[in-house]
């Protein structure tokens, strides 16, 4: 496929990022991520680079990204576009406030899953009790089918999500995309994990880049390019905040750690 590179940097971005395994590296719980020093600083010169258009879209809620990026506060969209700052919080399915018991249950009785409370959604981690994995999974496609509508399970990293369907992160890229200041740019997502694939067809259906954060892409991603690690995806963000101003030195550097398309 063409090119070793991230497609070469233009104005004209608007950058969308998730957080937890790009932005941050994966850490055994979500508090236990580590912000590097100098990152919140270089999602402001980011944002002022591309003209304000650089938003986080993320599983996390608000109120998380607030605190783990404060205090640089850039557009944000949470709990996979559900959430989104001074919009009224969005009506929970019925039978919502009854689903935690059980997955309250599934973790206390299974050491080392972790259950994350969010306000449209839970999520069961896994990282430090891998085998309860398939126990999780099932749990959450059966609580699922209790609410109305019906919740939205999505598998991914050591984690299970269980929330309300009707968004997505490629429906929060699309909604970013009408309005001032993205509207009018190339949108540019970057994500780690299954749940970032809505992103990746979204930005793809509107000429944009989709990047995956982490090794090779799966054949069944819609991503059209590849950053092996964290590490190398912020060191080519670097890049980018000085666009214009030696770029392409830092975009080389990051160059090292990146592939092309589908690779």
């Amino acid at each position: 496929m063409a090119g070793l590179r991230l497609p070469e940097p233009r104005p004209d971005w608007a950058l969308f990022l998730d957080v937890d395994g790009c932005l941050v590296d994966i850490a055994p719980t979500p508090d236990a991520v580590v912000v590097e020093p100098g990152l919140p600083a270089l999602l402001d010169r980011l944002a002022a680079r591309f003209g304000g258009a650089l938003a986080l879209v993320s599983g996390r809620p608000l109120a998380e990204l607030e605190q783990l990026f404060h205090p640089a506060r850039p557009a944000a969209a949470g709990q996979h576009g559900l959430e989104w700052r001074g919009r009224a919080p969005l009506p929970q399915p019925e039978g919502f406030a009854a689903l935690e018991a059980p997955l309250a249950a599934f973790a206390a009785t299974h050491p080392g899953v972790l259950l994350e409370r969010k306000s449209h959604g839970f999520a069961l981690h896994y990282r430090a009790a891998p085998a309860a994995g398939a126990g999780a999974l099932a749990l959450a496609r059966r609580l699922a089918a209790t609410t109305r509508p019906e919740m939205r399970v999505m598998p991914g990293k050591m984690v299970v999500e269980l929330r309300m369907a009707g968004a997505d992160k490629g429906t929060a890229i699309r909604a970013f995309m009408a309005a001032a200041p993205f509207r009018g740019r190339v949108p540019v997502f970057a994500g780690d994990d299954v749940t970032d694939e809505d992103g990746f067809a979204m930005v793809n259906a509107m000429g944009g880049h989709s990047i995956r954060v982490g090794p090779q892409a799966p054949p069944a991603s819609a991503a059209r390019w590849t950053v092996p690690d964290a590490p190398g995806f912020r060191r080519w963000l670097a890049g980018l905040a000085v666009m214009g101003e030696g770029v392409g030195e830092g975009r080389g550097r990051a160059g090292e750690a990146v592939g092309g398309p589908g690779t």
